[in-house]
């Protein structure tokens, strides 16, 4: 009897091991699949059964939330009472995926951030989500919006405090709803989904931060700003400025916007910059040549790749290998210099703050819901873009442009200088330009930097101005 019972008593023991092995195993190497496993309705229960983290303006308005719903599988839903208005700043948190902030913040919004936790357990006892307060200001978020849905195009809009990177305004257009993707129901959430990306005007697309244009004339901020720190100009300098210059090695003749001639074709570099004169500038970008071009573009922020604010930035691109023609286009923001419109306010913020490009962020600091400080901003600075005398002659150059001769007028305030540079960027052949702006206020005081896009709408002084203008209003009412 004892030989039988050794050896039941063996496999079970084997059996053991390998369940215990096995048990070990998934515990150990499994976990992490099993609950991403979009199969894993435990994984989606927990994450809704409690409330997830607010997300707020500035001042405290809620922009998202979480409320109890009837459903009898999940407690608590997403809510985003202002809809359309910050979709590009929150993007959404659905039953599968999240995207915007609460992507970049979901582990402190969900509490599964370890700082969060152990915070949360030491005041509380219970883990929960932290809400995060960003640093948009409500009454510029609504001005952009506003102004870009006046349009009826496609564009975005951005607005910085120069001397911090505070992200102040951030909207794309068009936009969405991310109340939509809140459902609980698989196939209505499904419909949603393939109708907004379905949808020509891509509505899902953050332009504001993913999507790069060519910078047309606001990139001649750049070209100025290289032509000073080169020590080669200064804003009395004289430069070329015929009527129509010949691209080397091409027979194409470039001309000014309406084919006006610029000032006696020898004027100050700063009379050039005031009327945007294209020959001039082409000039003044084969005399620097690309290398001087790039590294001054670089030291705005072009090629930065990695930016996050802490969503994910497109690099804004200057291009390399370039021929004595493309050199010349590039001066100019064509050819294929590429831009976002982040990098278009962030020309300006760098003149603004003395020549210091400040590294652009959109979360303010992070709390428990009991008011407890878990993380807060601190302010750094990202690229040395030029010295503070450059920045304080390009500055003076680019008030010009706001007043009576200049090309931006529409973006000038009663009161308060404004200074800016427009853009009217060429677009694909047969397509209407592109209309950019970007400019700061006040001039002597900056408080507020903007870069504003809107596709296929024409002259940047007769369309982004405007939207610029309203933006930098709210911010300094």
């Amino acid at each position: 009897m004892n030989i039988p019972l050794r050896r039941v008593a063996l496999v079970c023991a084997v059996m053991m091991f390998l369940l215990l092995g096995n048990v070990t195993f998934i515990q150990a190497f499994r976990a992490p699949a099993l609950n991403a496993d979009p199969r894993n309705q435990r994984t989606l229960i927990a994450r809704f059964d409690h409330p997830r983290g607010k997300i707020l303006t500035s001042d405290g308005t809620v922009i998202a939330g979480s409320r109890k719903t009837r459903n009898a599988g999940y407690t608590y839903r997403r809510t985003y009472p202002e809809g359309n208005l910050y979709a590009a700043v929150t993007g959404y948190a659905s039953l599968y995926t999240t995207t915007g902030l609460e992507r970049a913040e979901d582990a402190r919004l969900s509490g599964g951030d370890p700082k969060v936790r152990l915070r949360a357990l030491v005041r509380d006892g219970i883990a929960q989500g932290a809400d995060v307060r960003t640093t948009i200001d409500e009454r510029a978020q609504r001005a952009a919006y506003e102004g870009l849905a006046a349009t009826g195009g496609r564009g975005a809009a951005v607005a910085l405090n120069p001397a911090t990177g505070a992200i102040l305004a951030l909207v794309s257009y068009p936009s969405y709803d991310p109340g939509r993707y809140t459902t609980f129901d698989s196939g209505k959430l499904a419909r949603a989904d393939r109708e907004l990306r379905g949808d020509p005007g891509q509505p899902l697309l953050n332009r504001a931060l993913n999507q790069t244009y060519p910078p047309g004339s606001t990139f001649k901020v750049v070209t100025t700003a290289a032509g000073l720190t080169s020590g080669r100009y200064t804003p009395d300098s004289q430069v070329e400025a015929p009527p129509r210059l010949l691209l080397p090695g091409t027979s194409t003749q470039l001309g000014n916007s309406g084919g006006e001639s610029c000032g006696d074709g020898h004027p100050p570099l700063a009379y050039a910059f005031q009327a945007s004169c294209n020959t001039a500038f082409v000039a003044m970008g084969l005399d620097l040549g690309q290398d001087v071009l790039r590294r001054q573009a670089a030291a705005f922020g072009f090629d930065g790749a990695g930016l996050r604010v802490p969503m994910p930035v497109s690099p804004s691109v200057y291009p390399s290998g370039m021929d004595q023609a493309q050199t010349a286009m590039s001066a100019i923001g064509q050819f294929d210099v590429r831009a976002t419109p982040l990098q278009v306010a962030m020309l300006s913020a760098a003149v603004a703050n003395d020549g210091a490009l400040m590294a652009p962020y959109l979360v303010e600091e992070v709390r428990l819901p009991d008011g407890a400080v878990v993380e807060r901003a601190e302010p750094s600075r990202w690229r040395a873009a030029m010295s503070a005398q450059d920045a304080n002659d390009l500055t003076t150059m680019m008030i010009t442009v706001t007043r009576p001769g200049g090309t931006g007028t529409a973006a000038a305030i009663p009161g308060v200088e404004v200074a800016a540079k427009t853009g009217t960027a060429e677009n694909v052949q047969g397509a209407q330009d592109h209309a950019l702006f970007t400019g700061f206020a006040p001039a002597d005081d900056p408080q507020v930097a903007v870069g504003v896009v809107v596709e296929r709408a024409g002259f940047g002084g007769d369309v982004a101005a405007p939207i610029a203008r309203h933006i930098m209003e709210a911010v300094l009412d």
